[in-house]
């Protein structure tokens, strides 16, 4: 019989993954056993794993732990709470691809933080994504870190992370350029995140996160047995290439329309024209804020082509 350990994938780069063993300090590189590429099994980072060492003594993750859930891009399992970040300006933040991700996290039962940065750059823009957000039911923060002018926003967004999220695993998602690892560093100055500027010419920053990597919220908070993952990104969310959900589960993905659902005049309601739906009454009163609905529309129309052999 093989010694066996238990532990959870913090790091995974080309096919070499960094193990935290549970209950002590200890960490393990090792690749995944050869039957997982033959039956198109892939670790991600946030899985719980056991490794068997054999008799050469040599580490290897023998199974995976069933998830509770995951998402592609970025490649993560077991989350709680994902953080959104979205920028002011410079560049404008995509709420589309946004509230794609929001979509997804929301189905696989994570909870949407979301995060504006860049205050000080726009605070108009800054407020009215807030607005935006908040309204639709999300707790937001609005921070802004700045040398000159001093951070703001970010000792709230810290006291939050450290009471709520210290026995969680949480993931920091921005497109790039939203500057989200320079709100890392200002969070937590010991993990010296490698930063990029954004190009003046096409306004998007260089890509510095080429991993997923979870560091131990204890190192960063003092306290707590949970992770926090830096991403590389989340810009490549196709909903026609990966199958994250069907139409019919979009509607419950956006959690305003929930009071909504089950009221409209037809039973199979798209809420997207039809007359007597609830939603877009609801749309008209000013309780759902308007981007969120048009990028509902655009999502459902995506879906809606979407066919079997998509899948």
């Amino acid at each position: 019989m093989p010694d066996v350990s238990q532990g959870r994938i913090v790091k995974g780069v080309g096919g070499l993954y960094e193990i935290a063993i549970t209950g002590g300090d200890t960490r393990v590189s090792c690749r995944a056993k050869g039957s997982f590429r033959h039956d198109d099994v892939k670790p991600y980072v946030g899985d719980l794993v056991k490794i068997e060492y054999g008799d050469t003594g040599d580490p290897v993750i023998s199974e995976i732990d069933e998830r509770k859930n995951s998402i592609i891009r970025p490649p993560l399992a077991n989350l709680d709470l994902l953080f959104v970040v979205l920028p002011s300006k410079k560049p404008l933040a995509d709420l589309f691809t946004a509230d794609k991700l929001i979509a997804i996290a929301e189905h696989n039962n994570i909870e949407p933080i979301i995060v504006v940065t860049k205050s000080d750059l726009d605070a108009q823009s800054a407020d009215s994504i807030e607005s935006i957000y908040k309204k639709s039911g999300f707790r937001t923060f609005v921070c802004s870190v700045n040398e000159n002018a001093g951070n703001t926003g970010v000792s709230e967004l810290y006291d939050f992370i450290k009471e709520s999220a210290c026995d969680k695993i949480s993931a920091f998602a921005g497109a790039s350029g939203a500057g989200k690892s320079t709100l890392m560093n200002a969070l937590f100055p010991s993990l010296k995140i490698e930063t990029g500027d954004v190009s003046r010419k096409i306004g998007r920053g260089r890509h510095t996160t080429r991993h997923v990597e979870l560091f131990p919220m204890s190192d960063l908070v003092g306290t707590g047995s949970g992770f926090f993952a830096d991403t590389p990104g989340f810009t490549m969310l196709d909903f026609v290439r990966f199958d994250f959900f069907d139409k019919e589960d979009l509607p419950h993905t956006f959690r305003e329309f929930e009071d909504c659902i089950g009221k409209c005049k037809y039973t199979k309601c798209s809420h997207t024209k039809e007359e007597g739906c609830a939603v877009l009454g609801a749309l008209k009163a000013g309780k759902i804020a308007e981007s969120r609905h048009e990028n509902y529309v655009q999502l459902y129309n995506i879906l809606k082509e979407k066919h079997d052999w998509d899948k």
